[in-house]
């Protein structure tokens, strides 16, 4: 029986990601629209090897069609949100409505802090600051505001979307990451969690945002990120970093093992209330198209 919620199927570049040949990425980006998949994320590490995100959005932008796209995750502290709320205004109009924006408060890294200029302790009033004013910024003629961190005066950003409102998606499994969500989301999409985890978070984020006297977040907007492997192994790398991140956690319940076990965890999260994933390889492949194919034969009937 299929998923009464809208089950869409998108695909995912990792933070170890490195683009060496343009025409690869162009080609990956033509056959995702071309089997039916439903979007293309691209992951942003400042310090890693992985390209810019806005720079490649906008690049698939302009070679496709049909494909939405967005970041997985987007760092907001450090950004100027006007600037930023301006170039993502841009690329939905360039796209024709196909931007999906996400945004956390970046990665458990030293050098990623120092890469934005942002102590650890100010992301979170960063953040809370700098989302609600590009959100004003897109919907809104001009903005006067002022803050602990911005002060802005009749500032106006055009053009204007052409998603209206464009959704913002937020990541985290933490309770405060999950608060936030609430308060100021409007999809969730966790990475390096189980179904349990979300059947768990949803009604916390809907709490926080009743609090918040918002409505609750849209049952069409709760998602994962996926990291697979293509092989069915289970690298001793990919391993060690859940067992940092969550040590708690066999890494075989976050980490799928092959294309078929892809289709089972897929239904759990279903399940448990998510319908929005991002199938990201741990190990990119040699052949993109073999991959993609056999990505698309395992899940893609999943879609509704």
């Amino acid at each position: 029986m299929k998923s009464q919620l809208k089950v869409r199927i998108g695909f995912g570049l990792g933070t170890r990601s490195e683009v060496k040949n343009p025409s690869d990425l162009g080609e990956l980006a033509k056959n995702l629209e071309r089997l039916g998949f439903d979007s293309l994320w691209f992951s942003e590490r400042v310090a890693g090897s992985s390209l810019d995100p806005l720079v490649l959005m906008s690049w698939i932008a302009a070679r496709t069609r049909k494909l939405k796209f967005g970041p997985s995750i987007m760092v907001l502290p450090g950004r100027n949100p006007v600037i930023l709320a301006k170039s993502l205004a841009s690329l939905d109009v360039i796209s024709e409505g196909r931007l999906l924006p996400a945004f956390g408060l970046g990665a458990a890294d030293t050098a990623e802090h120092q890469a934005f200029g942002v102590e650890r302790e100010d992301r979170a009033p960063w953040f809370n600051e700098a989302l609600p004013l590009m959100r004003r910024l897109w919907e809104e003629d001009r903005v006067t505001h002022t803050g602990q961190r911005f002060s802005l005066e009749g500032v106006r950003v055009l053009p204007k979307p052409i998603q209206s409102p464009l959704e913002i998606w937020l990541g985290g499994l933490a309770p405060s990451e999950l608060r936030r969500a609430g308060r100021l989301g409007d999809g969730w999409l966790p990475s390096f969690c189980t179904p349990d985890d979300v059947a768990d978070g949803i009604p916390i984020i809907d709490e926080h945002a009743e609090a918040a006297g918002r409505p609750i977040i849209d049952r069409e907007h709760f998602g994962s990120l996926i990291v697979y492997t293509s092989d069915g192994s289970m690298p001793e790398q990919i391993a060690q970093a859940v067992r940092k991140r969550r040590p708690e956690l066999d890494p075989r319940q976050v980490v799928v093992q092959g294309h078929q076990g892809l289709e089972n965890r897929i239904k759990e999260f279903i399940d448990a209330g998510a319908s929005k994933f991002i199938l990201v390889p741990y190990i990119e492949p040699d052949d993109w198209l073999m991959e993609l194919e056999s990505l698309a034969e395992a899940t893609l009937e999943l879609q509704t």
